[in-house]
């Protein structure tokens, strides 16, 4: 086989591997399509308790660390500064709306060390569980300005007393 025969199987290989991946994806987006993010603001008599920065992993359903959900907003790793008020958590991720969890949806706050493509040291993310409509989902953080552990504590502060738990920094 001549060079040029040999770039283009090479091409029309890459050409595959792309079209599958993009079917994959909007088949993953049909999937998810019943899940929505709850966009909006902050209540406007919240009281700030504690703003981080750092990176978005990926949302996940509930105790599936390495199944990512293509919830619109959500899809995809970004930058997030996350700011914990006593009335919910609020994130905004880079060139999204800001998405306002308010306490009763949020479900637990935990700390992990595994999700979808980031693994890092025991309790180095926040794994914070909640509701999407009537599904558990698992949104992971890893802040870079703060500790995990603290960003755990603070969110778990805010939880009514039913729901909070002290951070484990469990590996899932």
């Amino acid at each position: 086989m001549s060079r040029e025969g040999a770039l283009l199987v090479m091409i029309a290989v890459a050409i595959a591997l792309l079209a599958i991946g993009v079917i994959a994806w909007r088949r993953r987006t049909r999937r998810d399509a019943d899940l929505a993010a709850p966009f909006g603001e902050a209540p406007a008599a919240a009281v700030e308790r504690e703003r981080v920065s750092g990176l978005y992993v990926a949302t996940t359903r509930h105790g599936e660390p390495l199944e990512r959900l293509a919830i619109r907003g959500l899809g995809f790793r970004s930058r997030v500064d996350v700011t914990v008020t006593d009335r919910g958590v609020a994130l905004d991720l880079t060139g999204q709306p800001r998405l306002f969890l308010e306490t009763a949806r949020i479900a637990d706050v935990d700390l992990a060390t595994v999700a979808i493509d980031r693994v890092v040291e025991r309790g180095g993310l926040v794994r914070l569980t909640w509701r999407a409509g009537d599904t558990l989902v698992d949104s992971y953080l890893r802040p870079q300005d703060g500790s995990a552990r603290a960003l755990a504590a603070a969110i778990a502060a805010i939880l009514p007393a039913s729901t909070s738990t002290t951070p484990t920094g469990t590996d899932a």
